[in-house]
């Protein structure tokens, strides 16, 4: 029940948003099937979504799905990622090909988790850096996402969640044994994202050792004992001191 009050008040949101400028950008909606190492897809229909207070969005120069770019070399991701994410990610990139880093601002997790992997291992093969600025917000699925990056960069202030996954019939990973393939699936995920065998079961421990109705909250001294941080770089995006509330 949780779960659904939380989508509702996000379509909620989204329906409340006003028209605002920005460039319009259009993309193939395509049909995306996301197999790991281990020859499974993730838990069919399996979500996992954390709701938190609204965040203060930068407009930017383009709308890709839950993605904003806001200049040549800088995207954001700004909303959770569903079943046409991969596909907005793709056509982002192609349109602007020289972005670099990728700032998780406000990231609720994902509507679709074989999707949203599928995201992570493109931002991993473009040699993206994930950021979560002071004030982002990377919770759930979104976790997913931020490991991917080549370099991971958790400012002080910013926070996490974690929880464990849930299929569309109300299973979760412990109704499985632990190396049963929709398992395997994440763990293998983890080590393709550069984590030792003993790192990647330790994390998902971790994060199934909370149910996916609640959540587990960390902040980035907190990640960094799970997974491994790097230093940010000396610049900062205007973008984001002057973001514009988006929704």
């Amino acid at each position: 029940m949780r779960r659904i009050a939380a989508l509702l008040v996000a379509l909620l949101a989204v329906l409340a948003t006003p028209a605002f400028a920005q460039e319009v950008v259009t993309y193939e909606v395509v049909e995306v099937t996301v197999v790991g190492e281990a020859g499974v897809d993730a838990p069919a229909g399996s979500d996992r979504f954390v709701g938190a207070q609204p965040a203060i969005i930068p407009q930017g120069i383009a709308k890709f799905g839950p993605f904003r770019v806001l200049d040549a070399t800088h995207a954001a991701l700004v909303d959770a990622t569903d079943g046409r994410s991969p596909a907005a990610f793709a056509a982002m990139l192609a349109a602007y090909p020289g972005i670099a880093t990728l700032e998780m601002i406000e990231c609720p997790g994902t509507l679709d988790d074989g999707a949203n992997l599928k995201v992570g291992r493109m931002i991993r093969a473009k040699g993206l850096v994930t950021w979560v600025p002071k004030g982002g917000s990377v919770r759930s699925g979104g976790v997913e996402l931020f490991l991917a990056g080549v370099k991971r960069i958790a400012d002080p202030g910013s926070e996490f969640a974690v929880h464990a996954w849930e299929d569309e019939d109300g299973r979760q990973p412990g109704d499985f044994a632990a190396d049963a393939p929709v398992n395997r699936v994440y763990l293998d995920y983890y080590r393709e994202m550069g984590m030792s065998p003993v790192e990647a079961r330790a994390f998902y421990d971790m994060t199934n050792a909370v149910p996916n109705e609640d959540a587990r909250w960390l902040n980035a001294a907190q990640m960094g004992q799970w997974v491994r941080l790097d230093k940010a770089p000396e610049f900062r995006l205007a973008s984001l001191d002057s973001g514009q509330v988006l929704r």
